[in-house]
């Protein structure tokens, strides 16, 4: 269960790179806290030897400030990359359903870039992104596997929706599903 910041708290997304996986996650986790800080969300993912770590952090004014003040001595000690940005409760938005998109296909470098902009094209939010390459181990292919949570308006119809996005997939050859997003528990 999550818990919902009160409206005089403000929020700060942390994107910190580095190599220390778990060291890194420790000492950021650990200074939010240290500040007053609740972590609101947070993502973290290795990528090579490079490690990249998001967070949301909410409080008050004066516990971000601090929080701030102290990251960048954070990221030049341990040699972190570190960018900071001031952020808002996210804005009541328009219904809309939550999807999964789950793409399977032989790995082409503009396939993400494609994906990404048919759905910007019907104006559906992609909310996250997560895709990965891999070697086929029965025929040695270059292969692509791309998972989307996204967000339909209510007012766009399902059975249209599915059938612009079959039509999409079938002719850049791609093996899809998209079916309503549900909780793990």
């Amino acid at each position: 269960m999550s818990t919902v910041p009160s409206p005089q708290e403000q929020f700060l997304v942390i994107n910190a790179m580095g190599q220390q996986t778990t060291a890194m996650a420790s000492m950021l986790t650990r200074l939010c806290m240290e500040q007053r800080c609740l972590i609101v969300s947070s993502r973290m993912s290795r990528h090579g030897t490079c490690t990249a770590l998001l967070l949301q952090v909410s409080g008050n004014w004066d516990a971000l400030a601090r929080l701030e003040t102290l990251l960048p001595a954070l990221a030049k000690r341990e040699h972190l990359t570190l960018s900071l940005y001031r952020s808002n409760a996210l804005e009541e938005r328009p219904s809309a359903l939550p999807y999964n998109v789950f793409v399977t296909a032989a790995q082409r470098p503009e396939l993400v870039a494609e994906l990404c902009s048919f759905f910007q094209h019907l104006e559906i939010d992609i909310e996250e992104m997560f895709s990965f390459t891999y070697i086929a181990q029965h025929t040695g292919t270059a292969m692509l596997n791309l998972t989307l949570t996204i967000a339909i308006p209510v007012k766009t119809q399902l059975s249209w929706l599915r059938e612009q996005f079959l039509d999409f997939c079938d002719e850049l050859n791609l093996d899809a599903v998209m079916e309503p997003w549900r909780p793990l528990h």
